[in-house]
């Protein structure tokens, strides 16, 4: 996706002031190119992750198609398109699919609540609870869940909330009890969702959803209320004016962590400090690709995985990090960009196990990564025990 003065003539008088804000408006964040700026080095406690390792069926996986990733402490969660499988130290201790309860064997989004360990499940047939080994399936004929394909879950505070193709909702657990919004009920756009985060370690005053056409939604848990983000252009096709907004409409995750939101769409990211808007793709920064399937944040960075790798960006500095194929197309790959130039590229022995890639969670300094083959781990230095 491209940003596009369109010429349009105005069929008003455009006073010299116009012309000056519009160019304003249109300019570079930096008076200067990319390639005339001083290098600034990447901060120190950026993350290289130059080892990796894989996991396949080889080593127990239902599947080698990896949908979501999900760790608590020395646990890894991983959903693939043939069930649920738990990695302890490296191996695969407990594998679940519909046979003993598992809502659905493709499991599209995983969340785990940092207070009792419980395991949320969304798949393409209903949400799954898993609570000191016990299963328990919620559909939309034995609950309030808006509709049995759960693209995103997440857990805030005694609270889950879902993000299904006919709605946004939240299961009061304690309450026994369901909300579910809709454009009927709620300033939405759109129905689809696809997505929801909360930060439940700093108890954050609002739930973010993504949906698809609908643009970013906030839900003030104080107030009860919903504000909506979109667009602001209202092009489709190109992003005309530069940080005027989410680059587009279709959403595909959202993330917010240290008063940051990142939001992915199929068309470049975006981010919001809850003052300003910045848009991030591929011509003017060292992103791997626009076709962004998820956005994790940590800190002030964020890893977002594309259908061409994934790359890590910093926000304060706009130093990239991306992990993709070679110029040759050998996925052993490591850019590191300051905005869109390349200061230094290094080959790494074994890459990511596939560069389309859905989600990743993180572990320490070592991250997890769902591909579309295989489940990968990078690490800066030798993994513990308890990683590897």
């Amino acid at each position: 996706m491209r940003r596009l003065d369109t010429g349009r003539q105005p069929s008003f008088p455009f006073p010299a002031i116009w012309l000056i804000l519009l160019a304003a408006c249109m300019c570079p964040r930096s008076a200067l190119r990319a390639d005339q700026l001083p290098v600034a080095p990447l901060p120190a406690d950026f993350p290289v992750w130059e080892h990796w390792t894989h996991f396949t069926t080889e080593n127990g996986l239902p599947s080698d198609k990896i949908m979501s990733v999900a760790v608590d402490g020395d646990a890894v969660w991983v959903g693939t398109d043939n069930g649920l499988a738990l990695l302890e130290q490296g191996r695969v201790t407990e594998v679940y699919t519909p046979a003993n309860g598992l809502a659905h064997r493709a499991v599209i989004s995983l969340s785990v609540d940092g207070r009792s360990h419980d395991v949320w499940a969304g798949t393409m047939g209903g949400l799954t609870r898993i609570s000191g080994g016990k299963l328990t399936t919620f559909t939309q004929f034995n609950s309030g869940l808006a509709n049995d394909v759960v693209f995103g879950v997440c857990v805030e505070n005694n609270n889950v909330w879902f993000a299904t193709t006919a709605g946004t909702g939240r299961f009061r657990v304690r309450e026994n009890a369901w909300d579910v919004w809709t454009p009927e009920t709620s300033p939405q756009h759109e129905p689809w969702g696809y997505f929801v985060d909360y930060d439940d370690a700093a108890r954050d005053e609002f739930v973010y959803a993504a949906l698809w056409g609908g643009g970013l939604m906030e839900y003030d848990l104080a107030r009860g209320t919903w504000k909506g983000y979109l667009d602001p252009d209202g092009e489709m096709e190109v992003d005309v004016f530069r940080d005027d907004g989410i680059v587009h409409v279709i959403t595909t995750g959202c993330s917010a962590r240290a008063g940051l939101v990142w939001v992915s769409t199929y068309f470049g990211l975006s981010s919001y400090d809850r003052k300003r808007w910045r848009a991030y793709m591929t011509h003017d920064t060292g992103l791997a690709s626009e076709f962004i399937n998820f956005v994790k944040a940590r800190g002030r960075r964020a890893v977002v995985c594309t259908d061409k790798g994934i790359s890590m960006v910093d926000y304060d500095t706009n130093h990239w990090v991306t992990y993709a194929r070679d110029e040759n197309g050998v996925n052993r790959s490591v850019r590191i960009f300051q905005e869109d130039r390349l200061i230094q590229e290094r080959k790494l022995e074994v890459g990511l196990s596939n560069t389309f890639t859905w989600g990743c969670d993180f572990q320490g300094d070592s991250i997890w990564v769902a591909t579309a083959k295989g489940l990968s781990l990078g690490w800066v230095t030798t993994p513990s025990s308890t990683s590897r």
